[in-house]
């Protein structure tokens, strides 16, 4: 199925993809993913890359921050834990092997490990216009055909580039699940506290979300998020617990108690990405430039979308940027206390594993309290 057999509905606005935003070109030239290609591994020759630190690829790039929050990693330095108990092994060597079985023209092409906080796949960059992703963990993996299909389908409807499918890879006796290849998007992840130009990204994050919302495929799956608030009161709450001594739990707890109060969605089918944190961004030149990562993709509460007004944007411009969606309180409010449910489980897992999304839900957290404060 192409992009273009998902016919929109009037209301919506199908987006020209031979503009800059082009998702299937190749990476910019003054991009950081071509200005410092680092060392690579030819198929033919397989060797474990050394990463150079400030090389940036898929939005990852050497982060800074000037507010004293824990440290970022520096770009070039995988995670030195797994972040998952169950998470399998990917060398290099794995991937030379599944190209050459599978997608022999392809054999040819260098090869490099991406240094990535993502907490589901491995990245691997082939050539300079492909990216390979393959699952790290069990209870993530097998949905490659299905993700690729609904990408296909959305990206008409969206006003940025967004990961273009080229293959789909099938598992072998060294790899268990089936993987696949992308376009190679270029871009850095905006810096929660450090952007560029935060009201510029308001917009056209704003832009994003209202176009999402528009969407007229029928027949979509549940979003990974959406439903209602009370289903998540376990787990926030064990995590506002295991988090004592490092965020003021008791800010945390009076929000999270007036949220189970919200009135719940009851409106009309509405197509969400629902995970817009920071690592799901891409920015060239603090414009927003690409949205990597559907996984969650589907049916759900728009105010999902809404919760980068607190993973992403400053206080600055959040006022900006729910005038430009409009929407009830109720639906903010949603979004807010799901940020914050958001943030709560990520430092609890992740605060001794990986220090960028341990930073990232401390931002969130902070903001997150911070306008309560105020309001």
């Amino acid at each position: 199925m192409t992009a273009a057999s998902a016919a929109p509905r009037s209301k919506s606005k199908v987006y020209d993809r031979t503009s800059p935003h082009d998702h299937g070109s190749a990476a910019a030239d003054d991009s950081p993913c071509t200005t410092r290609e680092g060392p690579w591994t030819y198929l033919a020759e397989p060797v474990v890359p050394v990463f150079e630190p400030e090389f940036g690829c898929l939005g990852i790039a050497y982060r800074k921050r000037s507010a004293p929050r824990p440290r970022i990693h520096q770009e070039g330095v995988l995670p030195a834990r797994k972040m998952h108990a169950d998470e399998i092994d990917i060398s290099v060597g794995t991937v030379v092997r599944l190209i050459a079985g599978q997608f022999p023209h392809w054999a040819g092409l260098p090869l490099r490990r991406v240094p990535s906080t993502g907490t589901v796949n491995a990245l691997f960059r082939l050539g300079p216009d492909l990216v390979v992703r393959l699952c790290r963990v069990p209870w993530a993996a097998g949905d490659e055909a299905e993700e690729q299909r609904w990408l296909r389908q959305l990206a008409p409807y969206l006003p940025v580039a967004i990961p273009a499918p080229v293959a789909v890879g099938q598992p072998t006796d060294e790899y268990p699940w089936t993987w696949s290849i992308l376009r190679w998007l270029p871009g850095t992840n905006p810096v929660p506290g450090n952007l560029a130009a935060p009201a510029t990204l308001a917009e056209e994050l704003a832009e994003f979300v209202s176009a999402f919302r528009t969407i007229g495929i029928p027949d979509g799956p549940g979003a990974y998020r959406g439903g209602p608030l009370a289903r998540l009161d376990g787990q926030t709450r064990g995590a506002i617990a295991g988090l004592t001594g490092m965020i003021d739990t008791d800010a945390a707890s009076a929000i999270w108690d007036e949220a189970l109060e919200i009135p719940t969605w009851d409106g009309p089918p509405t197509w969400v990405h629902a995970d817009l944190l920071p690592g799901n961004i891409l920015t060239l030149g603090g414009r927003l430039s690409a949205v990597i990562d559907f996984a969650t993709v589907g049916i759900g509460d728009p105010a999902c979308d809404l919760i980068v007004a607190w993973t992403v944007l400053p206080a600055s411009v959040r006022r900006a940027f729910r005038s430009s969606l409009g929407g009830d309180d109720a639906g903010w409010a949603r979004a807010h206390a799901r940020a914050l449910s958001i943030a709560l489980g990520g430092l609890h897992y992740y605060r001794d594993i990986e220090p960028t999304l341990a930073a990232e839900a401390t931002y969130t957290i902070d903001e997150v309290i911070a306008d309560s404060r105020a309001s």
